[in-house]
């Protein structure tokens, strides 16, 4: 057995410090819930863990309606579902929250985490596109910024380099006649990966009959989480009925570009994405109207 090294950094700079003198070999601890099931099965090397859940602004949660809100990498994921006005002004986000594990993952797993770990299929990701998420990034030169939507470069990737920690996640504030929504399909009921994801945000005009702007992110259907900016586009005027919702669903198959695995044939992938963008826009516009979704114990709608 390989012996790893344990550092708890107490702040941004301590942190970037560690990492940057360790390079590849130096891997963050923000729950743990992924990176210790990795070293284990070998599909990570570390000889360095950078424990952050010590670092105050890694697990701080501050909402503003002015300012929006600014949620902290490692900040766990029952924290977002738990309080009302989060789950109020960034539904999406709720929604992925709970389903990310089961209850006692929650309380350790963070969508920090979740982002880092980059994988094509994460419950997080699509929900912080449709928000408009931005990473703030700390490293050796600075902080950075890059939108979620550009975060993830490959299955696993993304765009730390040497010495960088995201930190924060930053939410735009929310305003009138605004709703997102996020689902997944999976084959059980709860604590599986998603055979796809969709994530959806909408603003409707002050009528609340006409789609005002619109984004859409996808999981489980291309190499990286998927920005279907084609579509939010096209959305952008259209009525919000039934009618444009099924056709939006039609333009984000045409998007995907999923792969045959162990969960899915592709062809099977290219069918649900369609039923989750409708299903996933009907209910953001539900929301925007101010309908309440409600959610059984495993995240599941009702």
């Amino acid at each position: 057995m390989k012996d790893i090294e344990y550092a708890a950094a107490r702040s941004v700079d301590e942190a970037v410090g560690l990492l940057a003198a360790r390079g590849d070999k130096a891997r963050i601890l923000a729950g743990g819930t992924d990176i210790l099931v990795q070293l284990r099965e070998g599909l990570r090397d570390a000889d360095l863990i950078v424990d952050v859940k010590k670092i105050p602004e890694l697990v701080g949660l501050s909402h503003d309606a002015k300012r929006g809100l600014r949620l902290g990498a490692s900040t766990p994921c029952y924290r977002i579902y738990r309080d009302a006005k989060i789950c109020a002004a960034y539904p999406a986000l709720a929604d992925a929250a709970r389903i990310i594990g089961g209850w006692q993952i929650q309380s350790r797993a963070s969508i920090g985490g979740n982002l880092c770990n980059s994988s094509p299929a994460a419950d997080s990701i699509p929900a912080l596109i449709a928000h408009d998420a931005r990473c703030v990034i700390a490293g050796p030169s600075g902080r950075r910024t890059v939108p979620v939507a550009e975060f993830c470069t490959a299955p696993g990737r993304n765009v730390l380099a040497r010495g960088e920690l995201l930190v924060t996640l930053e939410f735009p504030p929310v305003g009138d006649g605004e709703g997102a929504r996020y689902l997944r399909f999976i084959p059980r009921n709860e604590m599986d990966i998603a055979v796809v994801g969709a994530g959806v945000w909408v603003k409707l005009n002050a009528a609340k009959d006409t789609i005002a702007a619109a984004r859409i992110g996808l999981a489980a259907v291309a190499p990286t989480p998927l920005p279907a900016t084609e579509v939010g586009a096209w959305l952008a005027g259209k009525p919000a009925t039934a009618a444009t919702f099924a056709e939006a669903g039609d333009r984000a198959r045409r998007l995907a570009k999923p792969i045959s695995d162990m969960r899915s044939p592709a062809e099977y992938r290219l069918h649900i994405v369609g039923v989750l963008v409708t299903r996933a826009l009907a209910g953001a516009v539900d929301r925007a109207r101010g309908i309440v979704i409600g959610h059984s114990p495993n995240g599941q709608e009702h």
